[in-house]
């Protein structure tokens, strides 16, 4: 029986179990803050004075902001409902997008232009973009859910973490194994394994205990860092940078080939997170979690920081861990003053990265394993196609990243110079352009012709047709007819989907020994009879509730 509370008093303000969550999801944070500072810092070399003077500090305004209207959000279910047990939802920095636009937007900006800032710029506009897209997604969200498969959507979700996530951490570590390896074991053994620390100690902040004393022990930390951070402690007020977001805007196409997809994705997830917590009880308004994703991207670009925030998944195992109305907003404060008073680089001087690293890697396997945990196994394949075009995006960046490295590019080495090394420059570079939306797309046709609704597999094949017409995907930029060869392959690809149809072959029956296959065949079958389904094929099914997490994660995005 669930908990009640006086309507007129409304929630306790702080309960038994807050503390555990609090503590839990402020080392998620910690970490996520930590990785993206470094990435803005370490990898497009934005300044450091900016990184933690301006990026930070507006990345806490719109955490503090966020988490406050989430922790009212709650306050008012549980007064509405009379329960004491209702969890708000955690709000943090997007992980997957951190990474799409330091490696896709800003770090191919910062080695075309050598301008930090020139990238800082275009960080911000893929920002505000993302939150402009979030908010109309609030209003169009549950058509494009409705409409996508499933496997689509977590496939190029997968895509991303192996390659943009795990790849570049999994080299770091094993490039100081003897620190990283270890803390990979601790966290596989207390979040795969199950096994619990001793004292019942928090896994996450165990393993990056353990690797930071290794890597002291072993002289990889210089306290002369720590003396210097510590002297560099200021407050950061951030500050209205519209300038610098309007620079970015000036170029806009190249940016929507991700911010279109990823805009998408962000409000697809958010659907499922939000259902995800319907059924463990706390029914939120999802127009309102959408418009909270999208102001707080919109706000924190115009503020100057480039990474776009979002509601996290596991709700269900923070309310497990004793979080309720308040865990949340708690941890929202605490990266606010960490942020405000510049304690960063004293926390980035104190944890080595290599302690640090294997936490992405191991965001990426959970990551990726969902991605085929949540579908149906008839769509495994429909799951792996939908990661290739990242793949191929992640392969030609780091063959552009070395070349440049080198002082030459890829025009300049030539197609017949990387033909005869067995590299395909060409097709890679293609293949990944516009990269999670080709692999939305693929993913799609591939789901679509495994059940055999072969008109709704033309049907995408069209729309992927219309969008790389323009640049959208497999272009370097909007415009028409960039490539009029990617379009016709496309076309060509719907007619022979088309005349499929003709042949008349029954579509797919759910396999019985599938449960999420029958459990997706269950709600197809509730949606017969709509405008879709009337074109001779049951639309399908995107996002759907997720079961409740048996204990809170160590990363959530």
């Amino acid at each position: 029986m669930a908990a009640t509370t006086s309507p007129a008093h409304g929630p306790a303000l702080w309960s038994r179990g807050e503390l555990n969550a609090a503590f839990g999801f402020g080392i998620n944070m910690l970490v996520n803050v930590l990785v993206l500072a470094g990435l803005a810092a370490g990898v497009v070399q934005i300044p450091g004075a900016d990184v933690f003077g301006t990026i930070l500090p507006a990345l806490g305004i719109e955490l503090l902001v966020g988490n406050v209207f989430y922790f009212w959000l709650a306050r008012r279910l549980a007064i509405k409902s009379g329960r004491s047990d209702v969890t708000a939802m955690p709000y943090g920095p997007s992980v997957p997008h951190m990474f799409i636009v330091t490696f896709v937007v800003m770090l191919p900006t910062f080695l075309a232009t050598k301008d930090p800032i020139a990238a800082w710029s275009a960080g911000l506009a893929w920002a505000f973009i993302i939150g402009i897209i979030i908010l109309i997604g609030a209003f169009v969200g549950p058509f494009v859910a409705k409409y996508t498969p499933r496997a689509a959507l977590l496939g190029t979700l997968a895509g991303i973490s192996i390659t943009f996530i795990a790849m570049s951490p999994a080299a770091q570590m094993w490039d100081t194994l003897w620190v990283s390896l270890p803390v990979l074991g601790i966290l596989l053994i207390g979040f795969v394994g199950g096994v619990k620390m001793p004292g019942n100690f928090p896994v996450g902040l165990f393993a990056l205990l353990v690797g930071s004393a290794i890597a002291w022990a072993g002289g990889f930390m210089d306290t002369a860092e720590v003396g210097n951070a510590a002297k560099s402690i200021a407050i950061g007020l951030p500050s209205l940078n519209f300038d610098l977001m309007f620079d970015g805007l000036s170029d806009i196409s190249p940016l929507l080939a991700t911010a279109i997809p990823l805009g998408i994705y962000n409000f697809t997830e958010a659907m499922s997170n939000v259902e995800s917590a319907k059924a463990a009880g706390d029914d939120y308004n999802l127009r309102a979690v959408l418009l909270a994703d999208g102001g707080g991207a919109v706000v924190g670009s115009c503020l100057g920081c480039p990474f776009p925030p979002a509601v996290y998944v596991g709700q269900p195992g923070w309310k497990q861990a004793g979080g309720r109305i308040s865990y949340s907003l708690a941890t929202g404060v605490a990266i606010f003053l960490f942020c405000t008073f510049g304690l960063f680089p004293l926390l980035a001087a104190l944890l080595p990265v290599p302690a640090i690293v294997p936490v992405l890697l191991y965001i990426g396997l959970v990551i990726g394993a969902q991605s085929f945990k949540e579908v149906p196994k008839a769509h495994y394949a429909a799951v792996v196609l939908a990661t290739v075009p990242n793949i191929a995006a992640w392969g030609s960046g780091q063959i552009d990243n070395a070349l440049s490295a080198a002082g030459t590019n890829a025009a300049d080495v030539g197609a017949a110079a990387f033909g005869s090394a067995g590299v395909y420059y060409s097709g890679l570079h293609t293949l990944g352009s516009g990269a999670v939306l080709a692999g939305l797309l693929l993913g799609a046709i591939a789901a679509f012709l495994i059940d055999k609704k072969f008109l709704w597999a033309a049907g995408y094949a069209l729309v992927a047709a219309a969008l790389s017409l323009i640049g959208l995907i497999h272009g370097d930029k909007v415009e028409f007819f960039a490539d009029w060869h990617v379009p016709l392959g496309y076309f060509l690809l719907a007619a022979v989907f088309a005349g499929a149809h003709l042949l008349g072959e029954p579509e797919r029956e759910p396999d019985p020994t599938d449960p999420v296959d029958m459990a997706d065949a269950a709600t197809s079958a509730a949606s017969k009879g709509t405008a879709a389904g009337k074109l001779g094929a049951t639309p399908p099914q995107g996002a759907t509730a997720a079961a409740p997490a048996e204990k809170p994660p160590l990363v959530t995005t």
